[in-house]
């Protein structure tokens, strides 16, 4: 099956839940094994899938228009207790990605951003940051023990 750009699959059946399709499958398994179970214990009150935010807004220069940057979160989550969080589901983030969670850390300080992705081996559903220190240690490890190793022959 052909994939796109973002290394996501044409076919979309394996990226739809409750006749949604997602961006990606991981995103439609957050949605399906944490989201909807929270809103429906009461746990998450409200939700919006692709919300969109101003990262900057459109200008002219030069007598022509420069577009807007734009960023659009995988979810916004707002809890019973009052948090809101915005969600965006990462495997592997770009350099888009990271330039974009910065201009919106500036432009929104007092959101509450956060990368998640799916690690089974560290647990679960995870923040990015700790599973990337995770998996780089674990790549550490293994270099030390293959070096380790090979010293002794």
């Amino acid at each position: 099956m052909p994939r796109t750009k973002f290394n996501t699959s044409k076919d979309s059946a394996s990226r739809t839940h409750n006749d949604i399709v997602f961006d990606s499958a991981m995103e439609m398994k957050y949605y399906r094994d944490v989201i909807l179970p929270l809103a429906e214990s009461g746990e998450i009150v409200q939700y919006e899938l692709q919300k969109s935010y101003t990262l900057q807004p459109k200008f002219i220069r030069d007598n022509k228009t420069v577009q807007a940057i734009t960023y659009i979160a995988d979810f916004f989550i707002r809890y019973k207790n009052g948090e809101e969080v915005v969600i965006d589901i990462k495997g592997c983030p770009d350099s888009i990605s990271k330039l974009k969670r910065k201009m919106f850390w500036c432009k929104y300080p007092e959101i509450d951003y956060r990368w998640i992705c799916l690690s089974i081996i560290d647990g679960g559903w995870l923040d990015y940051s700790y599973v990337d220190k995770q998996r780089k240690q674990r790549k550490r490890n293994k270099q030390n023990k293959t070096g380790d190793t090979a010293g002794m022959n």
